[in-house]
């Protein structure tokens, strides 16, 4: 494969075939924008009586989107186009439009859109169920929602030619092409390098929670996302119970983070500014196509993971920053010093909650997710069986106790949404992430000079070139390499893990 890639390609005139499937395309592709709109706002504007409708609509353009697009004209289009495309360099937008136009079709042609509508009507009356079994930490109220959720995806599965492994195909819709067995592997070994350091660590005393003002928060919060590049004219941030980033269209960037005590709330908005710089950042000539979108959530979680931690909590940045956080919270930092400040924001401390863990915590928080939902999907596990599984394996894995179904089983919203086979993603990008950063590293020697100054558009227009502006156009595997030169390779983030946190 070309290292370099091209948006267009000089070769060959496109033909009609290729100029209306493009239109099919993009037609697909704003059905399925309005609908990613409507998930921005059912979490975060929404009035929670609005849920029975919106399911309704989201099963609508759901299903529209899917008819749409496995429409046998469109296959007739790609069938035509074959010639065309074996014609071009494979790099050219037009093969890569082409090519992965036609693994999508056929995949999605294998699934009914009526069922595509029904995981999705499921999806949104589960997400407000977890809202509220959530707030009341109860997991009884959204037991039954999983239960259809699983049913549907067992439904979804048999569409399929059988895999090795049944979640092999769940997997496949958030890092196509990843196998079971690979990521199996991967965590195996993050297992066996970071327990340890966990138990190394043992339980200190836990950080007290800083109660800064919710203002003084958001805005400090968009001094930083200022200073990363958060754009008033493409961007927004808004607060919701479960930090998420949504891209509804090119050009809109929709952010997400709730203000809480501690600094996990700006750390949770430099880690969805990670996905926003992502989609971003895409070529803009790619925008309503199939390749207008990140390629996969193990290459997108390596970008907010590189923002949160890589960038977020290191020492350059708050070289920079720091300053300005004692004079924001003067009461709270003014006798802290920097050192001080660092060792707190990176120390190892097992804690509940995900999205609040350090480092090297937060990948036994997935590895445990992970080996549920293949129990779940394989039949191994019944969701009554959940909670009581979640709270004995949660306690083997991090040496806590779970104290209550909101702190366990309930924090996150996924299952709640359907999203089966998606958590693996998080620590797969936390691999990749350390990965691509040394290969930055190369090319970028004065970096730690450049974040003492506040100065981050090198390293964004870094990753510009080398990742974000190819979209889809190449497989999660491919884009890896052109990123970095390897393949997925967990050896490099267990020892950055290693240096630094094994003194303590």
């Amino acid at each position: 494969m070309a290292a370099q890639a091209t948006v267009g390609s000089p070769f060959v005139s496109p033909p009609a075939a290729f100029d209306e499937l493009r239109i099919r395309l993009a037609e697909v592709s704003d059905v399925q924008h309005a609908s990613g709109l409507l998930f921005w706002d059912q979490r975060t504007k929404m009035p929670p009586a609005g849920s029975e409708g919106r399911a309704e609509q989201v099963a609508t353009l759901g299903r529209i989107a899917h008819e749409r697009f496995v429409d046998a004209a469109v296959g007739r289009l790609l069938e035509e186009l074959r010639p065309y495309e074996d014609s071009l360099p494979r790099e050219s937008f037009e093969a890569s439009l082409i090519r992965v136009a036609r693994r999508d079709w056929e995949k999605a042609t294998c699934v009914p859109p009526s069922l595509t509508a029904e995981m999705r009507r499921a999806g949104a009356l589960g997400f407000r169920a977890w809202s509220e079994a959530r707030a009341a930490s109860d997991f009884s109220p959204l037991a039954p929602h999983l239960e259809r959720n699983l049913e549907l995806k067992h439904r979804y599965v048999a569409c399929f030619p059988p895999a090795e492994e049944t979640y092999d195909i769940l997997l496949d819709d958030y890092e196509p092409g990843m196998k079971t067995a690979e990521v199996r592997a991967v965590f195996d070994e993050l297992k066996r390098e970071l327990i340890p350091l966990v138990r190394a660590a043992g339980l200190p005393e836990p950080t007290p929670l800083l109660e800064l003002p919710r203002d003084g928060q958001e805005r400090f919060a968009r001094r930083v996302l200022d200073r990363l590049g958060f754009d008033e004219r493409s961007w927004r941030l808004d607060e919701t119970a479960h930090p998420f980033m949504s891209s509804p269209g090119s050009g809109d960037v929709r952010l997400t983070t709730r203000w809480e005590p501690g600094l996990n709330w700006l750390f949770g908005a430099i880690h969805e500014f990670g996905h926003g710089v992502y989609e971003h950042d895409i070529d803009p000539a790619l925008a309503r196509t199939p390749l207008g979108g990140g390629v996969s959530l193990g290459l997108h979680e390596s970008q907010s993971r590189t923002w949160e931690n890589l960038v977020g909590r290191s020492r350059p940045f708050w070289r920079f920053f720091y300053p300005q956080l004692q004079d924001a919270f003067p009461e709270h930092f003014g006798g802290l010093s920097e050192d001080d400040f660092g060792r707190m924001t990176n120390r190892v401390e097992p804690s509940l909650i995900r999205v609040d863990a350090d480092e090297v915590t937060y990948n036994l928080h997935i590895i445990l997710r992970f080996e549920l939902e293949q129990e779940l999907i394989d039949g191994r596990l019944e969701i009554a069986e959940l909670p009581g599984a979640w709270n004995e394996r949660f306690e083997e894995y991090l040496g806590i106790p779970v104290t209550s179904d909101r702190e366990g089983v309930l924090q996150d919203m996924h299952w709640g949404g359907g999203a089966f086979g998606y958590f693996s993603t998080y620590s797969l990008g936390n691999v990749m992430s350390v990965q691509i950063w040394e290969r930055m590293l190369v090319d970028l020697p004065e970096l730690d000079e450049q974040f003492a100054r506040g100065e981050f558009a090198p390293l964004r227009a870094w990753y510009g070139e080398h990742l974000y502006r190819h979209g889809r156009k190449f497989t999660p595997q491919e884009t890896l390499e052109l990123a970095c030169g390897s393949t997925l390779d967990a050896g490099p983030y267990v020892r950055y893990l290693q240096a630094k946190y094994a003194a303590g």
